[in-house]
């Protein structure tokens, strides 16, 4: 058996709201069984809550090619950069705070996963999506997050990819671009892709394009 707990050896003994945003924040005060036998302490945890997540990778099996958007992250900012004085040089030389990114984004309340993959496509990279394949779904960040990310890669014509793309009232300025595919693993391989989805993606596609390809009669 890989995994002796489940939710049985979880007691919840207390929960509060501490902010209620873009996203929800809550306290959670909990015990849980040890490997070693008997119970924990009461533990503190924060916990982000969010709804499940779509990442998606685009794939033209018949060009070879896969579609990545590029995007302005907060999460990727050094904020000690922006200081008044800290040299131009040394912000330049610091990794972006844009990534290059799959499409991806949150569902929608009652909205399945595949929806979520077909709208996003079009908002982020103006995509229409012909067939899905799943490629895995985890959490993302479990020590302070219950956010899961299902991954899928999608098949798309992406002859006409590019420009820029995403929805006006959410902010987004997104660039849109098809690059080969061992062009897109070679940034993997040079450390230039710095997002975990991404990773795994462009990781799996390496090693099942035959079979995609196959299966997609391309």
């Amino acid at each position: 058996m890989l995994q002796q707990f489940s939710h049985d050896d979880v007691e919840l003994l207390g929960r509060e709201l501490l902010h209620q945003g873009f996203f929800r924040l809550e306290r959670f005060t909990l015990r849980h069984r040890l490997f070693g036998g008997g119970w924990s302490p009461p533990l503190r945890r924060e916990l982000l809550l969010r709804r499940p997540a779509v990442a998606l990778l685009p794939y033209d099996p018949l060009r070879d090619e896969v579609v990545l958007i590029e995007e302005f992250r907060v999460g990727a900012l050094d904020p000690a950069l922006l200081a008044d004085d800290v040299e131009p040089a040394r912000r330049r030389q610091a990794a972006s705070p844009w990534l290059i990114e799959l499409v991806a984004g949150i569902t929608e309340p009652d909205e399945p996963i595949e929806a979520t993959a077909h709208r996003e496509a079009h908002e982020e990279a103006g995509l229409t999506l012909f067939e899905l394949l799943p490629i895995a779904d985890y959490l993302s960040s479990a020590g302070g997050s219950d956010e899961r990310l299902h991954l899928f890669c999608g098949r798309v014509d992406s002859s006409q990819a590019g420009g820029i793309h995403g929805v006006d009232h959410e902010a987004e300025d997104i660039l849109v671009r098809a690059v080969a595919r061992e062009t897109a693993y070679g940034w993997v391989e040079q450390g230039l892709i710095r997002n975990a989805a991404t990773l795994v993606a462009l990781q799996w596609l390496q090693l099942n394009h035959a079979r995609v390809r196959a299966q997609w009669q391309c």
